[in-house]
């Protein structure tokens, strides 16, 4: 950094300006200098009114210097750490009388002054050690040759230093409100609504000013200057160089400077040969955002990680002087994924489940003795559901299933089974399910291929119709139920009344027609048929036939809707 120049400056000062003293505000050459503030940057100067910024080394202590001339002025020295923790402390030394303003005789040195600040000891007047923004303000401070001298203990690191002898009316710092807390509105689970007080700055003596709202999931941040900091850890850096070493160009490329200024500002410095570039080195990539959203004071921060938490800063920064206050930062938990209730099945019970559309179910099996194998029924009601089933975080299964099906799965002692329903697309899923480690008669009826029902219309009169079905080899009991419907029974009632899962026991007694059993081992005989009486002329019928297993469970086949004859 220019910290480098000014190193060099300090050998080549004595030569050149023998008789400069440490500029005030009062001297006609601060003025010129005071117009380019970069020339202080990294001095040992601090200028009346002006924010330097500078670099320490670890382990190694930087002194500062600047003189008040006169007694009972106005003090103030503001400190901001970037991205390390630091030690300062203010000290004072009385001026010698023939160094005072009012003096008309020689100047005393520059170097001459400050090898005194150095070798004299003088009061002490403030100390502070840590990462927050600290200031020394006094109303009415002595005349004398002041020094900060700070120190980082923990790594090399950034830092910002302000002085001013008019701090009433300066104000470089935007002010903030009377609480300045950062308020959670609104938590969601990526959203939160952040809101804050405006700051007088603004509201008050009109002065511009934006807010800029900085997110991140480490901690709190107490400056700008070390958001700026840690927004920067991603960028190049090379290996810091270490005092009384020479430096290239190349080195003040990597201390933050564009290439292009080098050749003009410090082309001092390409008279020795460059020295071969020191390695580069790639910092870790931050987690934080940083949003500057104008005079608004509150915000909604979107995209966030769900059941993660966060944290939020506010800084005002004063755009005339590009100086910023922090607010009390404040921190939040987004709220996480609604969790999943895991069902628990029973050995050989059946269970109804309902998906959302697009939705899943979890559902866990356990069973209470050793197994060799475990058979599970799944019967989807209607559309059909994706089915995964994990044995101890084993996946075994993963199929799309309508219908009825039966899996029958390796055992394993003390095994854990979880189940995973997902519905589809198209709409909800209703489905049943049963898991059993015991060996018998199936729970649930087998069912043909085909469950579709058969209208015969050449044998359709004016009170029957005669409907035709597929069995299977299992002897089934087989029920048939009818139920008068309007000429105008549209698609939505047809689909409600496709739900197989219900059975013959939500029926009215009055529609059912007759229950008989039926089976054939030659597959392509195992077809029935059944006329049903009693039906009036003119008239739609709903017709329903369930198939019930051993277990009590049933099954319906697809409705069928049939007309009789009007005139026979």
């Amino acid at each position: 950094m220019v910290l480098l120049c000014w190193s060099l400056l300090w050998l080549l000062l004595p030569l050149g300006f023998r008789a400069q003293k440490l500029p005030t505000r009062d001297e006609e050459l601060f003025q010129m200098q005071i117009r380019d503030k970069a020339l202080f940057h990294d001095s040992s100067v601090i200028p009346d009114g002006a924010e330097i910024s500078s670099y320490l080394f670890r382990d190694t202590p930087r002194r500062y210097f600047f003189v008040v001339e006169e007694d009972n002025t106005p003090l103030s020295v503001t400190v901001t750490p970037c991205d390390a923790p630091l030690e300062w402390k203010l000290g004072l030394q009385e001026l010698p009388e023939h160094s005072s303003g009012e003096s008309s005789g020689d100047r005393e040195p520059l170097e001459q002054q400050r090898q005194q600040a150095t070798h004299e000891q003088g009061t002490e007047l403030f100390s502070y050690r840590g990462n927050a923004v600290e200031a020394f303000l006094s109303s009415s401070s002595p005349a004398g040759l002041y020094q900060l001298e700070l120190l980082s203990t923990e790594k090399d690191t950034h830092f910002k230093v302000y002085a001013t002898t008019t701090p009433e009316s300066d104000q470089p710092y935007p002010e903030l409100p009377y609480d300045p807390r950062v308020d959670v509105m609104a938590l969601g689970r990526t959203t939160v609504t952040l809101a804050w007080k405006p700051s007088p700055t603004a509201s008050l003596l009109n002065q511009p000013v934006q807010y800029c709202v900085v997110i991140n999931k480490e901690h709190n941040f107490k400056s700008l200057c070390a958001v700026e900091a840690k927004l920067g850890a991603d960028d190049a850096f090379m290996t810091v160089p270490k005092p009384g070493l020479d430096f290239s160009p190349f080195d003040f490329a990597h201390f933050g400077f564009p290439p292009d200024h080098l050749g003009k500002e410090r082309s001092f410095l390409a008279k020795t040969s460059p020295k071969p570039a020191r390695p580069v080195h790639l910092r870790p990539k931050t987690d934080i955002q940083k949003v500057c959203i104008g005079s608004k004071n509150i915000f909604t921060v979107s995209d966030l990680k769900p059941d993660t938490q966060h944290y939020f800063d506010v800084f005002v920064v004063n755009t005339n002087t590009n100086m910023s206050t922090a607010y009390v930062g404040t921190f939040a938990r987004t709220k996480g994924e609604a969790k999943q209730k895991t069902l628990e099945l029973k050995d050989g019970k059946a269970t109804d489940v309902f998906v959302k559309r697009k939705g899943a179910k979890f559902l866990r099996f356990a069973p209470v003795s050793s197994h060799q194998k475990v058979t599970f029924f799944i019967h989807s009601c209607l559309d059909a559901v994706q089915v995964q089933v994990r044995r101890d975080g084993k996946l075994l299964l993963s199929q799309s299933v309508e219908g009825i099906r039966q899996f029958q799965l390796r055992g394993k002692p003390k095994a854990k089974y979880l189940i995973r329903l997902k519905g589809n697309k198209k709409g909800a899923s209703m489905l049943k399910i049963l898991a059993t480690t015991r060996h018998g008669k199936q729970s649930f009826p087998s069912l043909p291929e085909d469950t579709r029902i058969k209208a015969f219309d050449r044998l359709r009169t004016c009170s029957s119709a005669t409907v035709a079905w597929l069995g299977t080899q299992e002897r089934n009991k087989f029920c048939i139920y009818r139920k008068e419907v309007d000429d105008h029974y549209n698609e939505e009632q047809r689909k409600r009344e496709q739900n197989q899962c219900l059975g013959p026991d939500t029926r009215q007694k009055s529609e059912k027609v007759l229950c008989k059993y039926f089976h054939s081992q030659n597959l392509q005989k195992a077809v029935t048929t059944e006329t049903i009486k009693g039906l009036q002329p003119g008239k739609s019928y709903l017709l329903d036939v369930y198939v019930i297993g051993h277990g009590g469970h049933s099954v319906k086949y697809q409705s069928k809707v049939v007309k009789t004859r009007k005139l026979c």
